[in-house]
């Protein structure tokens, strides 16, 4: 199983446990070729969380502007402030098209027959990394997305008419940026709608293949978040948070694409479990993890949902 490694001595609960080398698993001959085209998407999307972190925005222009309509300078000051920013905004959609992709790839390399999911985490150790490192990408970007969304949508409406103007964004490209940046949180939405589609187009495989890979992911990061003998073989400081996303990414994911959630009894994810190891952590870092859970999931206000869950999360 080369970095991957079956824990011991806990209670299975049927629930597969797992310690995945999320630091050092390299492909095999056999992952290479997807390897290599989700790689590519991943490089770019380390400069797009650097450019986000670094985003400034356009507020004191673009209000300057608008109180001083007759202020030629003041205007031509805002358009120049909000054109490349809008573009900038542009580009960050149009890669959540290409993540989109990459994703469809790993769940096809995943989930296909004639290996169990369980199975192909096992022998496919660098593609479940990169699946981790795309929901990890997702709820970084979402969580910055979050700080600044309040000059997004003024920027979408400045901007749009000066860079349809020269040509940079068309009005259905308009109405579908405006409707990316509208969510709350747009990069999960995206995957969790790619997720749910690769099950509906393959309807010869199973739902259980695509549901079975995503609980047993958010099995490995609870067992190697909840023990200590596992998280002391972290060698880089990050890890952790980088667990605890990939942990929510795929409770969410599982969440939208399940026919009855994450959270109802029957759920092969220990929901009690994932959310009191959160919850044991800092609460500034987990935060916004836990707002992911309490509303980007679908089935948390079920019926079907225990009363100690929804207490956990409130």
């Amino acid at each position: 199983m080369g970095n991957l490694i079956k824990v011991l001595g806990k209670d299975l609960e049927n629930c597969p446990h797992f310690f995945l080398d999320f630091e050092n698993a390299q492909p095999t001959e056999a992952e290479t070729a997807v390897w290599n085209q989700v790689s590519a998407v991943l490089e770019e999307a380390h400069g797009i969380l650097a450019e986000l972190q670094s985003y400034n925005g356009a507020g004191q222009e673009i209000r300057e502007a608008i109180q001083n309509p007759n202020d030629l300078q003041l205007q031509e000051k805002a358009w120049n402030a909000v054109c490349p920013l809008v573009a900038k905004l542009k580009r960050f959609y149009e890669f959540s098209l290409r993540l989109e992709n990459a994703l469809r790839s790993l769940l096809e390399a995943l989930t296909s027959p004639p290996y169990a999911p369980m199975q192909h985490l096992e022998r496919e150790q660098a593609l479940a990394k990169q699946f981790a490192e795309i929901l990890h990408f997702t709820l970084s970007f979402d969580e910055l997305k979050v700080s600044i969304s309040h000059t997004l949508l003024t920027l979408i409406s400045c901007g749009m008419s000066s860079l349809e103007a020269e040509n940079e964004v068309n009005n259905e490209m308009a109405n579908r940026m405006s409707l990316f940046y509208a969510e709350a949180t747009p990069m999960l939405k995206t995957l969790s709608n790619a997720t749910t589609k690769f099950v509906s187009e393959n309807k010869t495989l199973p739902i259980e293949d695509t549901t079975d890979c995503l609980s047993t992911m958010a099995c490995v990061c609870r067992v190697m978040l909840e023990t200590p003998e596992y998280r002391c073989r972290f060698t880089n400081t990050d890890t952790m948070l980088f667990c605890m996303r990939v942990m929510v990414g795929v409770i969410i994911l599982y969440d939208h694409v399940h026919p009855v959630g994450a959270f109802a009894k029957t759920s092969k994810i220990d929901m009690k479990g994932c959310i009191k190891v959160l919850k044991e952590q800092p609460s500034n870092s987990v935060e916004g993890l836990l707002n992911a859970l309490r509303y980007t999931t679908r089935h948390l206000n079920d019926d079907s949902t225990s009363k100690q869950i929804r207490a956990l999360l409130q």
